[in-house]
């Protein structure tokens, strides 16, 4: 008989195992074993719980109570208060950043109030390491009543019905995909989760197969009876050991558990699923570069038509889909189409998860319903701006995606209006900028990371996108001319309208985009020689104003000796000898030194 009467659930995603999860975990038991508790409490290593700036977290059941910032230490106090004498610990709890209030329940933190669950439904919730625990939460239901009671194509129909899009960021309706390959007669045809995810501050897919890997498993295995194939492919980047780790269990206990394999739920259907790592290109998030590298060539792209739908891998009928958008299908499969159009916009169904990072109070991952603003995420979600700055811009879509400024903040985020303001869906990195934050620097950032990207197949992003890259390196170290602004304008169109992929075509977004809403920065780079906000530094100029009180804080800290002025009297910096390091900056505390 099992005598558990709580459980003590631990984040085990990445980022809380790099701050010593494991070893909390570890101290916990160790605790509950001294005091004669170990077999009463469950300790449970869990995926993440999506409030990642808050990692480790602890939630407690029954008693519904959420820790955040645990340490290892803290595991005695745990043991010893809440679990032996019934206390809450008040200073592990949550602490609101607006209200400034002690919050216990996690449905009563503002990050969590406004989200709605799909994909992300099992994260924190589940051992993603028991398949057991997956089959309690209908784990392999949808598959089983898929194989036994449902043709392909009425398994197709839910789908399509259910106006799911792919959430990889192209938004292609995800049952039409299906239906194209299912219609396209082969001796084999293939499915294809694609795990790469590539985008500068995206981990939404990797929290997902960290935390619920047999749901993606299911929504696979699924697919594939509706189009008529036999095999599943994993294509996940060397780069996620821990998603890779528990995938692998997962594929362990569905094969022995007779939910992958052959004739699956007696039903004479068999679908095998094996990964496939790759080495972490950028571009193999394009379907077909991707499948070029599954088959073991360069991970470049071809010309479409033909689709993978009709020729994909091995030249056969292949669907392609991301990891988010497989880990929607079980839950529409047990709840129904009308369900699913119940909740998000006229065009844009369901819900999407966001990476929300940057210049907020609550980094984590968000998965809200379409429609929800961006005032939303950023304001009630993410708790506003760091240390109470001022928005500047938000940049949604990663790489290819463009800033969105104040003007904007109440745009619902589906992907027909955030395309209409010069932005787009993307896979779901969203990353905040405030007052702080240089434009031309952040354009110069994602143009490094595409330039460097590039798979080389085609000249317009192979050479493009390093010509641009030049140009804004170019102005950042205060060396460009106003034929630059030209040249940036020009180069981005060009890019955009021949190159061969998505890559390319939406690479010069960030600085096209950058460009309009913030042109006065790259105006004041390039005329006035000066970065308005500091951050370049060949172009800061720090100062110092009459609030200095000569209390020679900066002069001690100053690593080349450029500041000088006597006790008690106002400060000067050397500008020639100044390397704009900005150790002046944090160490005055009286805002008597200021950045340009």
């Amino acid at each position: 008989m099992n005598n558990v009467r709580s459980h003590i659930m631990v984040c085990g995603g990445t980022g809380c195992i790099a701050s010593k999860s494991d070893e909390l975990i570890d101290n916990l038991n160790n605790e509950l074993k001294k005091q004669g508790y170990e077999k009463e409490i469950d300790v449970v290593k869990t995926g993440c719980f999506g409030f990642c700036g808050q990692g480790p977290i602890i939630k407690i059941h029954p008693d519904n109570v959420f820790y955040v910032q645990v340490k290892p230490e803290d595991a005695e106090e745990i043991i010893a208060e809440h679990v032996i004498k019934g206390r809450v610990v008040d200073r592990l709890l949550f602490n609101e950043p607006i209200t400034d209030e002690k919050v216990s329940e996690h449905s009563r933190m503002n990050f969590y109030k406004k989200q709605y669950r799909i994909a992300l439904r099992n994260c924190g919730l589940i051992n993603p390491e028991d398949i057991f625990e997956y089959i309690a939460f209908q784990g392999y239901e949808a598959l089983g009543t898929a194989v036994t009671s449902m043709s392909p194509s009425d398994v197709i129909k839910v789908i399509k019905d259910s106006n799911l899009r792919g959430r990889g960021g192209g938004g292609f309706p995800t049952g039409l995909k299906f239906e194209l390959a299912a219609k396209n007669e082969a001796d084999q045809k293939y499915i294809i989760c694609n795990a790469d995810e590539g985008d500068p501050g995206a981990f939404m897919d990797r929290s997902i197969l960290e935390g619920d890997p047999h749901s993606v498993l299911e929504a696979m295995a699924i697919a594939g009876y509706g189009i008529g194939a036999t095999e599943g492919i994993i294509y996940i980047r060397a780069e996620y050991p821990l998603a890779i780790h528990r995938l692998e269990i997962a594929l362990e206990q569905a094969y022995e558990n007779g939910l992958l394999g052959d004739n699956i739920f007696g039903s004479g259907f068999s679908f095998k699923i094996r990964v496939k790592l790759g080495a972490g290109a950028f571009v193999c998030g394009e379907e077909t570069a991707l499948i070029h590298s599954v088959e073991g060539s360069r991970g470049e792209p071809t010309k479409k038509p033909p689709y993978p739908a009709a020729s994909g891998l091995n030249g056969k009928p292949t669907c392609v889909n991301n990891v988010e958008t497989f880990a929607n299908i079980p839950a529409i499969l047990l709840k129904g189409s009308e369900w699913f159009n119940s909740i998000g916009t006229e065009k844009s169904k369901g819900t999407k998860v966001f990476a929300l990072a940057g210049r907020v109070n609550n980094v984590g991952l968000v998965e809200v319903p379409m429609g929800t603003t961006l005032r939303e995420i950023i304001y009630d979600i993410g708790g506003g701006i760091l240390d109470g700055k001022a928005f500047k811009a938000v940049q949604t879509g990663g790489p290819s995606g463009g800033v969105i400024t104040v003007e904007d903040l109440d745009t619902p985020i589906d992907y027909e209006s955030l395309k209409d303001i010069g932005s787009m869906m993307g896979s779901g990195g969203m990353i905040v900028m405030d007052e702080t934050d240089c434009m031309v620097n952040i354009a110069k950032f994602y143009l490094d990371f595409t330039q460097d990207e590039s798979c080389g197949k085609c000249t317009p992003c192979r050479i493009g996108t390093k010509r641009m890259y030049e140009i804004l390196d170019r102005i950042c170290e205060g060396d460009g001319v106003p034929e630059d602004l030209v040249k940036l304008k020009e180069l981005g169109g060009m890019i955009k309208g021949s190159s061969l992929c998505g890559l390319g075509q939406t690479a010069p977004n960030p600085v096209l985009s950058t460009m309009h809403f913030f042109m006065n920065e790259y105006e004041a780079h390039i005329n006035d020689k000066k970065c308005l906000t500091g951050t370049c530094k060949a172009l800061a100029k720090f100062s110092i104003n009459e609030k200095c009180i000569g209390c020679t804080a900066c002069v001690r800290v100053c690593p080349v000796d450029c500041i000088s002025g006597k006790v008690k009297e106002m400060h000067v910096i050397d500008q020639d000898a100044c390397i704009a390091c900005g150790a002046c900056y944090d160490a005055c505390k009286f805002d008597a030194v200021v950045k340009p």
